[in-house]
């Protein structure tokens, strides 16, 4: 029986180097880009031209995209315990099919129910495509060293916007919303379809054990109070995070900068991220776990709360965009880390389906309930606030969920102690 964090037979460690599958990682790096890009990034450029077109209301069509991520978080749970049984192959080329066929419903959508239904089954195509499967295969292809896999995969998906929001833009310009739908379908199916069945065709390792978390298996340590307490944290991040991005133009707007300073604030953001992400195993080497993950929602609240009270200039306005993005790069990772650093690999798909899944629900309702909330509240700038404070909550959680199973998430095998509560 292996020790937690220690790989089993067949897992990639010293000789484990020579059988990873090398053209997984960068295979993986390109379909994130081409399903982010086009599953997510293009509906929001397209939307205006869909309400336009159709007469449907925004509301609903958003909330039919809402619901595609409502599906995702949901399905997660499923998938995961798929790919911790039989790997990522199968998982990733279903996911990327049922993608193309989301699509071409959508795209054929004769009225709004039927626009609905192709949301819905994307939402399953999210589930099976998204960071969440790529994450479960490097981490066990690449164990010990997934941190930096999975930083080079985030690295590639944060470009999936700056790549396809100008190519949506591009085609919707020349073509009708419906075709130009059908044509990211094709590029869709064209890249990721053979990229994951061919590039993803190496075995699948058996997972590590762990003495300490055999016997409770993945049931019992999602049940278990740092679990809980660590989907808690997770979920009220979540959510003050993404409500912040959604409401960010609003605020800046409501302060009297123009539309263009706005979207640059939050496009600036996107800088940050990616240079974010570049820090984490840097910090992953020198913190424990739940250090920090209790300072990087801390600084969350902090950059937040940053918003609601610095009125200007605008050069601090964007340095407070950049720091913030930078924070949620960061916190891509901590949570595709977070159950690794904890619990080991053994179970690592199905409880980062069980760990996702309440966060990325919060995530998808984050963009209403933050607007929704501040007519009540009497403007952008008290929401912000009661973000910063919702954050900050997730953070006192945070030192709670401490295990005491993985000392560090460092690059090299991480440091075990005993956790006797789990044994």
């Amino acid at each position: 029986m292996t020790s937690l964090g220690t790989p089993a037979s067949g897992a990639a460690t010293g000789t484990g180097d020579r059988t990873r599958p090398r053209a997984a990682l960068p295979a993986l790096c390109l379909t994130q880009i081409v399903s982010w890009g086009i599953a997510y990034y293009a509906f929001p450029v397209l939307n205006p031209q869909i309400t336009s077109a159709t007469g449907w209301p925004t509301g609903a069509t958003t909330a039919a995209f809402s619901l595609a991520l409502v599906v995702s978080a949901l399905a997660g749970i499923r998938v995961g315990r798929i790919l911790d049984r039989r790997g990522p192959r199968t998982v990733m080329t279903a996911g990327s099919v049922l993608g193309v066929i989301s699509l071409l419903i959508v795209a054929a959508a004769p009225n709004l129910p039927v626009f609905i239904a192709g949301w819905m089954l994307a939402g399953l195509a999210m589930a099976a495509t998204f960071y969440q499967p790529a994450f479960a295969a490097l981490t066990r292809w690449w164990a010990p060293d997934h941190v930096r896999a999975l930083t080079i995969v985030t690295l590639a998906g944060g470009l999936a916007s700056t790549v396809f929001a100008p190519l949506t833009a591009a085609l919707a310009d020349q073509l009708s919303w419906r075709h130009t739908y059908l044509v990211l379908a094709a590029i869709l199916a064209t890249v990721t379809i053979p990229t994951h069945a061919l590039a993803l065709r190496a075995p699948w390792p058996d997972a590590p054990t762990s003495r300490a978390h055999a016997a409770a298996g993945a049931a019992g340590v999602g049940r278990s109070r740092p679990f809980l307490l660590l989907a808690a944290a997770f979920t009220l991040s979540s959510f003050a995070m993404y409500a912040v991005v959604i409401a960010l133009v609003p605020l800046l707007l409501e302060r009297g900068y123009t539309t263009s300073q706005a979207a640059w604030a939050l496009g600036i953001g996107g800088a940050g991220q990616t240079l974010g992400r570049t820090l984490y195993a840097a910090l992953a080497r020198r913190t424990t776990a739940t250090a920090r993950t209790t300072i990087l929602i801390a600084l969350g609240a902090l950059t937040t709360a940053a918003f609601a009270t610095a009125l200007g200039p605008y050069a601090l306005i964007i340095a407070v965009s950049v720091v913030a993005g930078m924070v949620r790069g960061n916190l891509t990772l901590l949570q595709a880390t977070a159950i690794t650093d904890r619990w080991g690999t053994t179970h690592y798909g199905h409880l980062s389906g069980l760990l996702a899944a309440p966060a990325h629900t919060a995530a998808a309702l984050a963009p209403f309930a933050g607007a929704a909330l501040a007519v009540p509240l009497g403007g952008y700038r008290p929401l912000f606030l009661l973000l910063a404070a919702v954050s900050l909550g997730a953070a006192l959680i945070a030192p709670w969920t401490a295990t005491g199973a993985v000392r560090r998430g460092s690059g090299r095998r991480p440091a075990i102690v005993t956790d006797r509560s789990a044994e």
